[in-house]
């Protein structure tokens, strides 16, 4: 199935782990007709960034496997949508209402919403709209649905009956009050609809049974098949395994244990556990891990309010194994790097082209680079300007790049309306105008002179080296120290893009009069 190899193979994290799915399938299909991927969610609270990453990155796996070869696969989003609810998420509307509904399958609780079935439904549409809006192809599953229509029953009925080498799986790892009511199975309360975490006095393998005793005593009898019960964590995760067919799965960081035990369980099962990838954790500005309940660090509406989804899908791409930051001030970046990557793209061939984050981003068709002007500028001609509208930094665009509009740039028009929105919501309310010194002043004007002995459509670099020299000339033993304080002078804060391509995009006659007035000691603070 393998196709003929590049002179120099790609050699970036997709195509590596795509080729331990080719390794695993000795280039065979496999007898169900198609490699699976799978990525697992737990609507528990609304998604964020840290799921969607998970699913991203799988996406880029399959796509790279697909460069590889001519083998077939599926890529499942798989819901843990049956999961008793054991704590209200903090980040919702109508808390009272969920909290009496806890301990139900998510499925089973009303949308504190309004806008769904269930609380599950709902989540499980919030992931379906990111993907859906990445364009992925992928298939929808719902553990609700699997269990109750007998997907799972045959591998459900297999783990009844190899219980107790299952059980003693998982039973070191307890603590001594919980491995005494240890049962891989969740019974469903007919009467409550809870999810219960019951001991289990019987079991019948022959006719797919246990028994397990109620609060008040009673002895219930319910089939492990059909819905009426549900498997704890680590077991109903092998069973998915085995149920399915799963050959790749990627998990964070924190799960490294549930996948070695999941994976013993697998085995136990007669299966082969799905090829890994264990991929760090995303931290909030605070360094903690986000948590889908307390809803901290980003959401992805939040990112896409200031970003566009190529920015996004950028900062999932890199380096999966380093635990970083996900937080406001990442974003710029992110977009600059991007666009700097799809300039790239058209001038690099074989392994290079696919191993540039474009080529993963865009599943191997990137668009033209528009080139014109990067994210930071922007968002510092925004801060300038004090824009409120896109139409107030299109007019200084069109004169820095004429052959740029709306139309013809439908990227720049996009990252335009992002800039202005992240000016308003993160630039303008931490902005801090000094005053110049007097080796500033200095120099200021200095710079203000040289500027205004430029012919009016000098370009960024020959800015750029009038500003080197009179910094240089002006004594700045380090020229980072001129920069700074032009960026809080002028622009009300401490870095900026590089200031020669600020100046050619805002107007050298623009720059120089802003230069005039704060020597003149008017504030410009309040614009």
């Amino acid at each position: 199935m393998s196709r003929q190899k590049p002179a120099k193979e790609p050699r970036s994290w997709p195509f590596e782990e795509a080729r331990k799915v080719l390794k695993r399938t000795g280039g065979a299909v496999p007898e169900k007709g198609y490699v699976l991927l799978e990525t697992g969610y737990g609507p528990s609270g609304l998604p964020h960034i840290g799921t969607f990453g998970e699913v991203v990155r799988t996406q880029m796996v399959r796509r790279a496997l697909a460069e590889l070869s001519d083998m077939p696969s599926r890529l499942f989003a798989f819901s843990d949508d049956m999961d008793g609810l054991r704590k209200v998420p903090e980040n919702i509307p109508n808390a009272d209402m969920v909290e009496r509904h806890l301990g139900k399958p998510l499925t089973a609780i009303p949308d504190p919403f309004g806008t769904h079935e269930s609380f599950g439904h709902h989540n499980n549409a919030r992931l379906r709209g990111f993907l859906d809006g990445f364009g992925f192809d992928y298939e929808f599953k719902s553990a609700t649905e699997c269990y109750r229509s007998g997907a799972f029953d045959s591998t459900l009925l297999a783990i009844l009956a190899d219980y107790e080498r299952i059980a003693d799986v998982i039973l070191p790892t307890l603590g001594p009050e919980r491995r005494a009511t240890y049962s891989p199975f969740l019974p469903i309360c007919l009467e409550t609809g809870r999810v219960l975490q019951a001991p289990v006095v019987a079991r019948d393998a022959e006719a797919g049974t246990i028994t397990y005793e109620a609060e008040d005593g009673r002895k219930v009898e319910v089939p492990v098949t059909g819905g009426h019960c549900k498997l704890q964590w680590k077991a109903d995760w092998a069973m998915r395994w085995v149920a399915l067919g799963v050959d790749y799965e990627m998990s964070g960081k924190d799960l490294i244990d549930s996948v070695k035990l999941s994976g013993q369980i697998c085995r136990l099962l007669g299966a082969r556990p799905p090829e890994g990838f264990t991929y760090e954790l995303f931290l909030d500005e605070a360094g903690e891990k986000i948590s889908k309940s307390r809803g901290n660090g980003l959401s992805v509406e939040e990112w896409l309010s200031y970003a566009p989804t190529e920015s996004l899908a950028l900062f999932m791409y890199g380096s999966p194994r380093k635990a970083k930051r996900l937080y406001f001030d990442v974003i710029p970046r992110q977009v600059d790097d991007y666009m700097g990557w799809l300039e790239k793209f058209p001038g690099q061939g074989g392994a290079e082209r696919m191993d540039n984050p474009a080529w993963h981003i865009h599943a191997g068709d990137p668009p033209p680079a528009e080139g014109h002007v990067g994210f930071g500028l922007l968002l510092n001609l925004a801060s300038v300007c004090n824009a409120e509208d896109k139409a107030m930094l299109w007019g200084f665009i069109t004169r820095y790049a004429p052959d740029a509009t709306p139309e013809t740039a439908p990227l720049l028009d996009r990252l335009v309306g992002h800039a202005i929105a992240y000016y308003r919501d993160f630039v303008r309310p931490n902005k801090t105008y000094r005053p110049p010194n007097g080796e500033e002043r200095t120099a200021i004007g200095e710079l203000a002179d040289a500027l205004e002995g430029l012919p009016p459509d000098a370009d960024a670099e020959t800015v750029q080296n009038e500003v080197y020299r009179v910094g240089k000339e002006r004594g700045f033993e380090n020229l980072r120290d001129w920069f700074r304080a032009l960026y809080e002078v002028l622009l009300g804060q401490s870095q900026g893009p590089r200031f020669g391509s600020f100046v050619a995009l805002y107007g050298i006659a623009e720059t120089v009069a802003l230069m005039r007035r704060v020597l003149s000691g008017e504030s410009i603070a309040a614009e």
